[in-house]
């Protein structure tokens, strides 16, 4: 799904008005009738519902849904923030309408003085601003954003929780922190950066139906993976194969006392369909990976407690390194040896990471397109810091450009910068993956991918995406807390049937 900046979505409303075509009005009516649709359809029924109101199309949004929201026998009250001046065309015209139809209470708020009194189990409906907002609320708008949050009851904001904005930093800003955040058409950008994540709460993406055409031939610098992206990607396996037809992989991986890193990343190597694996540890790890993972084949490479260099990697389709390895000042040599030797694109995360900050000129003889998996503060040790994650983004895909790398900046929606600029935030996964070789699993995941052929961008793109997917069905078996990365690995098999059904 494309994920369109305020301007293009202004271009598409536009667009849908003069094509379609439709009055504004009435595609304001659409969207107060999905908004309505979906509180009824999530049992909001019977409530009290506080709706406050700004003056521009956001609060028309509102003044519908009272309307709507009363026929429906909800008692409903609404508060518009005075500013002075006249609403918009179409938030007047729907004032009118809700006058006519002495419906709702109409209160308006000049002063503190004004603010409501809440109700314990009433629903706040926030429509004061949505995406209009260019500058921080000051004044009485700020004031009035502080006492609903103060207010205890669940928040549901409209369009977009009220002063943040759509597509780039709102760090320091206040905003409305909405238990849920109805939408239309498609995600916004804000929606998907953790600085953001106490503002927006739960989002969900109503459809009002613009114009189809606008869309598709609108090219987007972000988007998010959905079924139709993973089922574009994915390569059903063909009856007439062997195990040569899904390529040999690589892993070089683990230390003495990491030797679980290695043995996570195996197995989910191995759950991600590679024909053969080879992993390379140091003695100490032998009988352990021999006997956790009896699939893979074994290859002990330098030292008893840690891996030294590697030979014969040329052989293999794919290569995987930095799980458990630690951070040895031979491994140095051993990230040299390897870059020298493997000259496709290989899969580089953890220690092999911190190895690489620690020697840039080292990182820049990665081949191109190489898939690297940070975590922001890994990130940071590779690129340097930044304000904000909207900055954040605008250098992970500067970079991935700049050194022609695949760059999977790990977080609750997985970001994936391509070398062609494009960038995937990714939609599965959820908190429970936030634990202890979470990120292992990812690495086996994608190093098998590359070895059976996926091209750099798919693989990445399909991998975050299964990782994910398998970490939603552990919660459901364990729960978020209680899941471990183990377990990830182990619902692999889910999440392929999911994504192949």
């Amino acid at each position: 799904m494309k994920i369109l900046n305020s301007a293009q979505i202004k271009e598409w409303d536009k667009y849908t008005i003069t094509n379609e075509p439709v009055t504004s009005l009435k595609l304001m009516e659409r969207a107060s009738t999905a908004c309505v649709k979906w509180l009824v359809e999530n049992n909001y029924t019977g409530k009290q519902f506080t709706i406050f109101c700004g003056k521009g199309n956001n609060g028309g949004d509102g003044l519908a849904m009272a309307r709507l929201l009363a026929s429906k026998n909800n008692t409903v009250t609404v508060y518009i923030l005075e500013t002075g001046v006249p609403g918009t065309d179409d938030f007047q015209q729907n004032l009118t309408k809700l006058k006519k139809k002495p419906v709702a209470d109409i209160h308006y708020i000049q002063g503190e003085e004004h603010f409501p009194q809440f109700s314990y189990g009433e629903i706040v409906i926030d429509a004061l601003f949505g995406s209009g907002l260019n500058r921080p609320v000051e004044g009485l708008a700020q004031k009035l954003i502080d006492y609903i949050n103060s207010s205890g009851c669940e928040i549901i904001s409209i369009d977009m929780p009220s002063g943040l904005y759509p597509d780039e930093s709102s760090k320091g800003n206040t905003t409305i922190h909405a238990t849920d955040t109805l939408s239309f058409q498609c995600y916004k950008p804000a929606f998907l950066v953790g600085e953001n994540a106490k503002a927006v709460g739960d989002v969900h993406i109503l459809n009002i139906g613009l114009h189809q055409q606008f869309y598709d031939d609108l090219f987007t610098t972000y988007e998010i993976t959905d079924t139709e992206i993973i089922k574009a990607i994915y390569k059903p396996r063909n009856r007439f194969t062997h195990k040569g037809n899904y390529g040999h992989a690589a892993l070089i991986a683990g230390s003495t006392g990491m030797m679980g890193a290695a043995v996570l990343a195996a197995k989910a190597c191995l759950r991600s369909g590679v024909g053969k694996l080879t992993c390379y540890v140091p003695k100490t790890g032998y009988e352990i990976m021999q006997e956790s993972v009896p699939e893979a084949m074994c290859s002990i490479s330098g030292f008893k407690d840690y891996i030294e260099i590697t030979e014969g990697l040329a052989r293999f389709n794919s290569v995987g390194i930095g799980p458990g390895i630690g951070l040895y000042d031979s491994h140095y040599q051993l990230l040299q040896s390897v870059v020298a030797q493997f000259k496709k694109p290989m899969i580089a995360d953890a220690d092999a990471l911190t190895l690489f900050a620690n020697n840039k000129d080292l990182f820049t003889q990665l081949p191109p397109y190489s898939i690297i998996t940070p975590h922001p503060k890994e990130f940071e040790r590779l690129f340097g810091k930044t304000n904000n994650d909207f900055e954040t983004l605008q250098l992970v895909q500067q970079k991935a450009k700049e050194h022609k790398l695949v760059i999977v900046l790990k977080g609750h929606h997985t970001f994936i910068a391509t070398p062609g600029g494009k960038g995937f935030f990714n939609s599965t996964g959820n908190a429970g993956m936030a634990t202890g070789g979470s990120g292992d699993v990812l690495t086996g995941i994608l190093t098998a991918l590359l070895a059976q052929g996926y091209g750099e961008v798919e693989a990445a793109i399909l991998g975050v995406y299964l990782h994910g997917l398998a970490g939603d069905f552990a919660a459901k078996k364990y729960s978020q807390e209680a899941m471990i990365a183990g377990d990830i690995a182990e619902s692999l098999g889910e999440a392929f049937k999911k994504i192949g059904n």
